[in-house]
């Protein structure tokens, strides 16, 4: 389930017609998992897929560059009735509600997994926590386009 939520992620930010035939495999393994490993699965597996395009275009492998669209992804939660971004393990443990959002870097939603833990949650809450998780991804879409400008030029556009 999470090798196809992330590989869902990232097919939503690439135009695949460009690369034809060709499949790329992108791993990822997460050192540290104090929390959402799918979601830094998804935010660092964007960042390496923008950098084996970049590469695959400069050896003259695809016909253009093929990112549409920056995706980032985080998770959020109510714990005791608060609402908190990027749950750690203990916080996500507690949790009422847990979810993982991911977004493209144009605001559109690619996949929104949200689980009652105990008792089920508001419309109003889950509205709440899109409206959070969606602040949370612009600040990590922002880390995500500096990391790729200090890389490479080309990825000043983004």
């Amino acid at each position: 389930e999470i090798q196809r939520l992330i590989g869902r992620a990232l097919r939503a930010g690439t135009d695949l017609s460009v690369l034809g035939e060709m499949t790329i495999i992108i791993d990822c393994d997460v050192l540290q998992a104090d929390g959402g490993t799918r979601t830094a699965s998804v935010n660092a597996g964007c960042l390496a897929l923008a950098i084996c395009f970049k590469r695959l275009l400069e050896e003259g492998l695809i016909p253009a560059f093929p990112l549409r669209n920056l995706v980032g992804a985080v998770s959020v939660g109510l714990v005791e009735g608060a609402e908190l971004l990027d749950l750690d393990y203990a916080e996500d443990s507690q949790a009422e509600v847990d979810m993982n959002v991911i977004e493209t870097d144009s605001g559109r939603l690619v996949e929104v997994q949200a689980s009652a833990e105990r008792v089920p949650f508001s419309k109003s809450d889950l509205s709440s926590l899109l409206k959070l998780a969606d602040k949370g991804i612009k600040d990590i879409l922002e880390i995500e386009r500096s990391v790729l400008k200090k890389i490479h030029p080309v990825f000043i556009a983004y």
